[in-house]
């Protein structure tokens, strides 16, 4: 086990919950674990906007989980919900767009998005990278910064493909290069993955089990 902190950690992770029948009291049982786990942020569904969440950053996403949402309908989601207090976006580019190579048409999508909050939230921007080829995931980052985003991250958890690997956060962390964040999600468990992931070059953890992987970090 690397040498950090539960602490370290917890400042690491967006405490998510992005299940389809999620209620306003589920969202309000994540924001109350969220605080007492002394986590970064939480993650919820944007149709569970506005959410009081006192010293907690509020992330949602848009074009989730599929990505083959139109680029406006990205972006007029995006909006509304920063308008409602999202300070973090995390949006989902279309994977097929990606799988072909037509990496103009992902730049455009992740702009599109980046142009309707401008600058009142971060970016994160969500690649599927178990659906990628190496190659792929390197132009997608590519994309995704030169399109203005903060982020990139692997996975939505949804995809069939898989989730986060070490392989793949250590090739967005090297294609990125410290200029953006990597985060981490999908199918993260223990607080061995977790380890294995920042060592690799997360430096964001998006956790629906926040409590269960921070059990395994020293206090």
């Amino acid at each position: 086990m690397a040498q950090i902190s539960r602490r370290e950690v917890a400042a690491m992770i967006d405490h998510t919950l992005l299940s389809p029948d999620a209620t306003p009291a589920d969202v309000a049982a994540l924001i109350e674990e969220a605080r007492e786990l002394g986590v970064f942020a939480i993650c919820v569904s944007p149709s569970m906007l506005p959410v009081r969440a006192p010293g907690l950053a509020v992330a949602t996403v848009a074009g989730f989980p599929s990505g083959k949402h139109h680029s406006l309908v990205k972006g007029a989601e995006a909006r509304l919900a920063v308008e409602q207090g999202a300070a973090e976006v995390d949006m989902v580019i279309d994977v097929g767009a990606a799988r072909s190579g037509d990496y103009n048409a992902v730049l455009a999508d992740i702009l599109a998005v980046r142009e309707s909050i401008g600058d009142r939230a971060l970016l994160k921007v969500i690649i599927e990278a178990a659906a990628l080829s190496d190659d792929a995931i390197i132009e997608v980052c590519r994309a995704a910064e030169q399109a203005g985003a903060d982020f990139v991250k692997t996975s939505t958890g949804f995809h069939p493909a898989g989730g986060a690997s070490v392989h793949a956060v250590e090739l967005m962390a090297k294609t990125v290069g410290g200029r953006l964040g990597v985060k981490a999600s999908g199918g993260i468990r223990t607080a061995e993955q977790a380890a294995e992931l920042i060592a690799a070059g997360a430096t964001r953890l998006g956790l629906s089990r926040s409590r269960e992987v921070l059990a395994g970090f020293p206090a």
